[in-house]
This record gives structure tokens, sequence and C-alpha cells, in this order.
């Protein structure tokens, strides 16, 4: 018997600690993805994401600035725009309405049927 109080406690501790950290470790890392339309599968990876809770147009916007790739949630359905640059995104994100700001700048500009897609 342990004649030392709270030792074996303070080991069970110690234990259960290191096997969940093992267990976490073990545990593979899944990525985000989401489905673009038009494109498909998307990874999120690359992409910075910025949730949006004050446009009931605009749910979320995803970019990639080193592809000058965004991926923005309308109503919950993803769309990509291609050689979009970062002060548009920027602009995008900063507008007072970001539904007048997607319709007037950005929707019907910045193709991806024109090229631009990252793999």
């Amino acid at each position: 018997m342990c004649k030392i109080p709270g030792l074996f406690k303070a080991v069970r501790a110690g234990i259960v600690g290191a096997v969940s950290l093992l267990s976490a470790a073990q545990t593979p890392a899944f990525a985000e993805t989401v489905f673009v339309k038009y494109r498909g599968e998307v990874s999120l990876d690359a992409f910075s994401c910025q949730d949006v809770t004050r446009s009931s147009l605009v749910y979320r916007v995803c970019y990639d600035a080193r592809n000058q790739y965004m991926l923005i949630s309308l109503k919950g359905t993803y769309y990509h725009y291609c050689r979009i640059d970062s002060s548009t995104v920027d602009r995008l994100l900063a507008a007072e309405s970001m539904g007048r700001f997607y319709n007037s700048r950005i929707k019907g500009n910045f193709d991806c049927r024109l090229g631009g897609i990252p793999d």
C-alpha cells in the first residue's frame, strides 16, 4: 500500500493525461472542405476564412491571397472567383452593404472559366 498520500492519484492522473495526448496525436486531422458550385470539393487549407453575420446574402468569405482566389458563401452556396485582388476582398468585407458591393463589383467579374483556378 502506498504510504505517501495522493501519490497514487497523481500517478494515475499522469498516466490518463499521457494516454489522452497519445490518442489525440494518433487521431488523423481532417482539413475542412466545402462544395463549390461549378467546381466541386475544395480544401480550405490555403484559405483565410471569415464568417459573416451582418449580411443576409453573404455568409462566409474565404480568400487565398497567394493565388488571388476567393470562395464566397451566398445564402449557403459556395461560389468561386479567380484573379481577384486582395483590395477588392477587403472592400467587400468592409462594405456597408456586402450584398450591394458583391452585386455591383464582384458578380459577373473575376470569372474562373477564363482561367486562374489554382490546383
